[in-house]
C-alpha cells in the first residue's frame, strides 16, 4: 500500500521532536551533575528558544554539540547561564502593584520594631532599587532590610553596582510617578553620558546574594516576599517546591508578592494564604 506523503512528513516530524527532547533533557541532566544549576523544571517552551538561540550564535549543528560544550569548557557555562537566567525586569514593573505595596501593605508594617524584605530572583536588581526608593518615602528605610538574591552571580554583581542604562530612566520615571512616587525621581541618582547611578545610601540596608530557587533553601524569616515574574517558568511540580521554600521562610501573617500572571496554584498541602490584595497578587500568610 502506497503511504501518503503527509503521512511520513508526520512521522518525521515526530522522530525530530522526540530526538530533539532526548538531547534537552541530557544537556539539562548535564547542567545540573556537572555545575548542580538545575533547570529540568522549567517550562520546555521557553528553554527551547533560549538553547536553540545559542546553538545559532555558536554555529552548532546539534543540541549535543552545546552540551559538549558545556562538559569541556567550563567557561563557557557563564554564556549559557546568562542566556537561561530570566532577566526580564525594570523598576517599578506593573504601577499599580507597588501602588498597591504602598498605601495597603506599608500600613500593616509600619509598627515592625524591623522589616525584612526579600527579593527572589531579582535579576539585575530593579524591582529591589524600587523598594528601598519606597520605602525611604515611607520613612521606614532605617528599619528596612532588603535581601536581593538571584541564581545569576553576574547579575548579582551588576545589581550590586547600581548603575543602569541612561535610556531606560524615562520609563523608570513613568513607572514611579504612577506607582504613587512622591519626589522628582531624578533626585535618587547622578548621570554620566551612559548610564544613572543611584545614590549610595539606597544601598546601605541592602544586601546582594547568589541564591538558586531550585537548589537552595531558607537563609532567614521575612516580613514580605516579592517573586515577580518567576514562577510562570516553573513547571507545576518545580512551583510547588518554591512556594514551600517561600512559606517556610515568611513570618506568621508575612505577606508574597507574585507577577500579574502567576497565581496561589500550585501551592503543596498546609500551604495557605489569604488574598490580600488579589488583583495585584498580593497575599498574606494565614497563621
Amino acid at each position: 500500500m502506497t503511504r501518503e506523503p503527509q503521512d511520513v512528513w508526520n512521522e518525521l516530524e515526530e522522530y525530530v521532536d522526540e530526538r530533539e527532547t532526548i538531547e534537552i533533557n541530557l544537556l539539562l541532566e548535564g547542567l545540573y551533575q556537572m555545575y548542580g544549576f538545575d533547570f529540568r523544571h522549567y517550562v520546555r517552551s521557553s528553554l527551547r528558544r533560549r538553547i536553540l538561540n545559542r546553538m545559532k550564535m555558536e554555529k552548532l549543528p546539534t543540541i549535543t554539540a552545546l552540551l559538549e560544550k558545556v562538559l569541556h569548557e567550563p567557561l563557557f557555562i557563564d554564556k549559557l547561564l546568562g542566556d537561561m537566567s530570566i532577566r526580564v525586569t525594570e523598576m517599578f514593573r506593573d504601577p499599580s502593584f507597588f501602588n498597591a505595596f504602598r498605601t495597603q501593605v506599608v500600613p500593616e508594617l509600619r509598627d515592625y520594631p524591623e522589616i525584612r524584605i526579600w527579593h527572589a530572583g531579582c535579576a539585575t536588581g530593579e524591582e529591589a532599587y524600587a523598594m528601598a526608593i519606597l520605602m525611604q518615602e515611607e520613612g521606614l528605610a532605617e528599619k528596612t532590610r532588603i535581601y536581593a538574591t538571584d541564581m545569576n552571580e553576574q547579575a548579582i554583581e551588576s545589581a550590586q553596582k547600581g548603575a543602569f542604562p541612561l535610556k531606560q530612566m524615562q520609563l523608570y520615571t513613568t513607572n514611579y510617578l504612577e506607582s504613587g512616587g512622591t519626589k522628582a525621581f531624578s533626585e535618587y541618582y547622578t548621570t554620566d553620558h551612559q548610564y544613572a547611578y543611584f545614590k549610595p545610601q539606597l544601598k546601605e540596608n541592602m544586601m546582594f546574594a547568589q541564591h538558586n530557587l531550585v537548589t537552595d533553601g531558607s537563609f532567614n524569616e521575612f516580613h514580605v516576599i516579592l517573586c515577580r515574574n518567576v514562577m510562570i517558568y516553573f513547571d507545576p511540580k518545580l512551583q510547588q517546591q518554591v512556594h514551600s521554600l517561600f512559606y517556610s521562610s515568611l513570618t506568621p501573617q508575612g505577606y508574597l508578592g507574585l507577577g500579574k500572571k502567576e497565581y496561589i496554584l500550585h501551592v503543596p498541602e498546609g500551604v495557605q494564604y489569604d488574598d490580600f490584595v488579589p488583583h495585584e497578587r498580593i497575599y498574606r500568610k494565614k497563621s
